[in-house]
């Protein structure tokens, strides 16, 4: 059937507001073809490569699927679920981006949000005049490209023209040259130094996104609140922890859960800064699946991955949901 036959088209062009009809039609369908050619399609084309033994370099029939990338149904999954010592190489990267991916976002949520707060609620209460001052400083950092960001902060950890190692040098009046990105014994508490110098250039760019964020909410709080605590003999710290935070629970909540999204696609800072090493301590997810796809033509296996990420992330929001969901309400 044409187009133009279809009844819902005629009375999408009919009528005495056949004028505004084509108008929206005309705005909106353009807008449909871009998503499902630019979304859509790549979704469910990326999903199907999961299934299949797919590399660009081999030939096969419709979309590449097929002939010399045959279908192997779950057979990418169930090899995921492989742990013995013999697995295939893919297989023990994978668990090592598991682990690793699991270690940063349990250490960058928390200390995010641990710094942003605190931060966001000692801005809100400076003089107004030097208010805007400190949240443009603290902001900055999200507009500069990530790997500009790597960049310096690999001059900062760099062994020998390191910032970090000329301080320690000048303070211990001796040679400091501490390779602090690529000596894999360095090791705290069980976590490597590498991945700290990571999570310190990563939160270095991204607190100043949820600061913002905070400031914002804070400032939807009634003044009449505060003002109330504060005459009932509240200090600061019980203005912040008694008040203030109940009463910014569902802002905690946006905030743990986009922050913990963007620590799972953490790739660009690890790729400059450590590309995963010393020996895979900061191979990531990210990292893994990129490598995969593009490095070693095993895209198949790449997007089977990029599907379980999926899940990890889904799985994790809601559960943060459901712990930090509240009623309350101002």
């Amino acid at each position: 059937m044409a187009l133009s036959t279809w009844p819902g088209w005629q009375r999408l062009f009919s009528g005495r507001d056949s004028a505004k009809k084509r108008f929206v039609a005309l705005a909106i369908i353009p807008l449909l073809l871009f998503m499902v050619f630019w979304t859509v399609f790549p979704l469910l084309w990326g999903s199907a490569l999961a299934f299949f033994d797919y590399s660009p370099r081999r030939m096969g029939g419709f979309l590449g699927f097929g002939g010399d990338n045959p279908f192997v149904g779950l057979q990418n999954f169930q090899k995921m679920l492989y742990s013995s010592p013999d697995a295939p190489l893919e297989v023990q990267q994978f668990h090592t981006g598991v682990k690793t991916t699991l270690l940063f976002v349990t250490l960058v949520v928390p200390l995010n949000l641990l710094v942003t707060l605190p931060l966001a609620f000692m801005i809100e209460s400076v003089n107004k005049r030097v208010k805007g001052i400190f949240r443009t400083l603290f902001f900055l950092p999200v507009l500069a490209p990530s790997v500009g960001v790597a960049i310096m902060w690999g001059y900062v950890f760099h062994p020998q023209r390191g910032l970090l190692n000329a301080i320690l040098g000048g303070v211990t009046g001796k040679l400091v040259a501490i390779n602090w990105t690529g000596d894999p014994s360095l090791v705290v508490a069980g976590i490597p130094v590498a991945l700290f110098a990571v999570i310190v250039a990563y939160l270095w760019q991204d607190l100043g996104y949820n600061m913002v964020i905070f400031i914002a909410a804070l400032q939807g709080i009634p003044q009449t609140i505060k003002d109330a605590a504060l005459i009932d003999g509240a200090n600061s710290w019980q203005l912040l922890t008694r008040i203030v935070i109940p009463l910014l629970m569902p802002t905690i909540l946006l905030t743990a859960i986009l922050t913990m999204i963007s620590a799972f696609q953490v790739f660009d800072i690890v790729q400059v800064m450590t590309d995963g090493g010393p020996q895979g301590q900061t191979q990531v997810l990210l990292l893994h699946i990129y490598n995969y796809a593009f490095r070693y033509q095993k895209m198949g296996w790449a997007a089977a991955v990029s599907i379980v990420m999926f899940l990890m992330i889904l799985s994790i929001s809601l559960l943060q949901n459901r712990l930090l969901n509240t009623e309350l309400e101002y």
